[in-house]
């Protein structure tokens, strides 16, 4: 009886134990899964409901870096491999993340009637504060590419404070001219949709060599069973207005512009680097980056991005990469105004701001 006892006691201790230790390991492994995949919220605004990821804690007491995409792109497709690349982790896990989906462009959201007036791209900006408002972060340092990049800086021309620095991918500021309105009209009719967003995407390049990332980009878009909401999206930014921009009133924050050096809006960055504030703007034109230099030149954008939030006053311990190393000279930036003389975009400064510098033109070839 006595053994019987023992046997049955052993018997019901050795489960309970497992359990508990398998019941740990699994709320660890949990709670990894979501910071790697993120938190996903649908965030009430004064316009309607924005689906936004967050990654990391939210610690407010450093600026938080939010995202926007461009059309035909939802965040995870725009931004997961800038900012799961390796050398990003050292910017990553020192700020939170958040990645905002234009309304309707997420996965697996619901296609929008017949007839739905989708917001236009003023209306999207004014729902950012609300975002903001919802995490409680006062300030941001905002990555926009395409349609994102004028979202994000439409909102910090109507937000200043909130805005810390601006780095645009892609940025066209003007308004579509009656010539780009013909060229589209006759667009509509002569391809399908997927083939003109992927030449808003990709250049004539890119497209002819038909590389993986084009391929996968094409079936994506072409598969994608909200399509009718990522035309929605399409025909409001081919809608939007000129900006207006100049140096007399601008951007009180550091910008960096970027952009590819076969991008399809390649002659547009170069417009707004010319009406921007010379002595807080930083242009990037890489070599071989085409026109999602975010997802082809990963380690180029990184080092680029990492002296930027530097030059901010963020992160001043950090180490320059093995990329940076090697090609310290590929990140040089030349005085446009003032001759031949150059320097590295790697800066120090005080109080968080960026030191006043002229104009910085920066041609990567590495």
């Amino acid at each position: 009886m006595t053994t019987e006892m023992q046997e049955i006691t052993i018997t019901e201790d050795k489960p309970l134990l497992t359990g508990q230790a398998d019941s740990s390991k699994d709320a660890e492994l949990a709670a990894r899964i979501l910071l790697d995949q993120g938190q996903e919220h649908s965030v009430e605004t004064p316009h309607g409901v924005l689906h936004v990821t967050l990654h990391g804690t939210r610690n407010s007491r450093r600026p938080a870096i939010l995202t926007f995409h461009d059309v035909g792109l939802d965040s995870k497709s725009c931004f997961l491999p800038l900012f799961k690349f390796e050398e990003m982790q050292e910017i990553v896990k020192n700020f939170t993340l958040i990645h905002i989906d234009a309304p309707g462009q997420e996965d697996g959201a619901p296609i929008y009637p017949a007839g739905y007036q989708y917001p236009s791209m003023e209306t999207i900006a004014e729902m950012i504060p609300a975002v903001l408002q919802f995490f409680n972060f006062r300030t941001v340092i905002g990555v926009g590419v395409g349609a994102g990049a004028y979202i994000l800086t439409k909102f910090t021309l109507a937000n200043p404070e909130s805005v810390e620095g601006l780095v645009l991918v892609n940025i066209d500021t003007n308004a579509r001219g009656w010539m780009d309105w013909a060229a589209q009209k006759l667009s509509s009719v002569t391809s399908s949709l997927t083939e003109q967003i992927m030449s808003h995407l990709f250049s004539q390049e890119e497209l002819s060599s038909n590389a993986d990332v084009v391929q996968f980009h094409r079936e994506r878009i072409n598969k994608a069973p909200h399509l009718l909401n990522i035309e929605l999206f399409w025909k409001t930014y081919n809608s939007r207005r000129d900006l207006n921009l100049d140096r007399s009133s601008t951007f009180k924050c550091p910008v960096m512009l970027v952009v590819g050096d076969q991008a399809p809006y390649e002659d547009a960055a170069v417009e707004c680097n010319s009406k921007l504030d010379p002595t807080t703007t930083s242009f990037l034109k890489m070599a071989d980056a085409g026109g999602l230099p975010q997802l082809t030149q990963p380690a180029k954008l990184t080092e680029a991005f990492k002296y930027f939030i530097q030059g901010m006053g963020y992160m001043a311990s950090s180490c320059m990469t093995r990329l940076s190393r090697s090609r310290t000279t590929s990140l040089s930036s030349s005085y446009s105004m003032e001759g031949s003389r150059s320097r590295t975009l790697s800066q120090g400064s005080q109080g968080g701001q960026m030191p006043p510098s002229p104009s910085q033109t920066m041609e990567v070839s590495c």
